[in-house]
């Protein structure tokens, strides 16, 4: 088994120096789900509160409309 392991650590130690866009791209792609499951207790550790959501409508005076006038709107 750990010939195995020796093997697949050589051929990324031999692809970190051939190519190391796609060897760090796959690391740093690879970063994101182990991410995803771990900021978000961290965060709250910390004391991070989600913030409000924002209002989806305009609220609207409780009061008769006045209509628009002298702008041609007529």
């Amino acid at each position: 088994m750990s010939a195995m392991f020796r093997q697949t650590y050589r051929y990324l130690q031999r692809q970190a120096h051939e190519q190391p866009v796609i060897f760090y791209s796959l690391i740093i792609g690879s970063v994101g789900p182990i991410m995803v499951a771990t900021v978000p207790p961290i965060r709250r550790a910390f004391g991070w509160k989600p913030t409000e959501p924002a209002p989806l409508s305009y609220p609207v005076p409780n009061r008769a409309r006045v209509p628009i006038s002298g702008y041609d709107d007529e």
